[in-house]
């Protein structure tokens, strides 16, 4: 996948598509597996690399975040704020979070615990060969979207949704209970 230079218009463009996708409530990612199912950034990688490819892809997360970074920084700025960007851990297997423990069946995540991105690079794997999403606009999607999270923790809106969460769900349990 030669000459990924990244670039503010590739994340510009990615932004975009998950702010239309959610506003209209609809998972980008089932978009680009076809429906289906469910600053400076010092990677922290629980295990270097084990590959060229692996390799190939920490760069590659780099650059993304890179540009996340870019444009967040510069649209707080505009707001009158600061962003402040979130660490991304690199992991293949399995990694240990603020949030517990995290393996394959996890894929990548947010943590709002540590404010950090978990990227498992053994997803991308997955990205290609069970759900059809190869290459870097795929790749690039997941960052963009766990970066997203630590945007949404950073406004307040993440905590307000699962707070929200925690209520709908003792609702439908109390509900449940009545009859």
């Amino acid at each position: 996948v030669g000459g990924r230079s990244g670039g503010m218009g590739s994340i510009v463009i990615i932004i975009i598509f998950i702010v239309i996708a959610m506003a209209f409530g609809i998972n980008p990612l089932s978009i680009l597996t076809g429906g289906g199912s469910s600053t400076d950034v010092p990677f922290q990688q629980t295990l270097p690399p084990q590959n060229a490819n692996e390799d190939e892809l920490a760069n590659f997360v780099g650059v993304m975040v890179k540009d996340t970074e870019d444009y967040w920084g510069n649209y707080f700025r505009e707001q009158g704020g600061t962003y402040t960007a979130p660490k991304v851990v690199l992991f293949s297997g399995q990694t240990e979070s603020a949030c517990g423990i995290a393996d394959t069946s996890s894929g990548p995540f947010y943590c709002p615990n540590d404010s950090k991105v978990y990227i498992d690079l053994a997803f991308y794997d997955q990205l290609r060969r069970q759900f059809g999403a190869p290459g870097d606009f795929a790749q690039a999607y997941v960052i963009a979207h766990e970066v997203g999270h630590h945007v949404q923790n950073l406004t307040g809106v993440l905590p307000e949704f699962n707070q929200a969460r925690q209520t709908m769900s003792q609702d439908q349990a109390n509900a449940a209970s009545v009859k």
